[in-house]
């Protein structure tokens, strides 16, 4: 699965990488549809990353990621915490 890296934040002491992940349901659709993946600094690689659901739902991956490069981290840490 192809994961397009938004940028780090930290939560509860341990630092996170926050990546936009497109959904497979999103090919040969009209629109572009993704999650946010979380992935902790210290993964083991063993455990699945936290994600969300499809939250982002665009006409393009240009536009998709460009509203997910718009959450701003008090977002972020408030979607990892729902994801977890």
């Amino acid at each position: 699965m192809e994961r397009l890296h938004l940028g780090t934040i930290t939560h509860e002491g341990r630092f996170w990488d926050v990546y936009l992940e497109f959904a497979k349901e999103s090919l040969g659709s009209e629109s572009c549809r993704g999650r946010l993946c979380f992935i902790p600094a210290d993964w083991n690689g063993r455990d699945e990353p936290p994600r969300t659901a499809v939250i982002i739902i665009e006409p393009s991956r240009e536009e998709a990621l460009k509203k997910a490069r718009a959450l701003d981290r008090y977002s972020l840490v408030a979607m990892l915490r729902s994801a977890t």
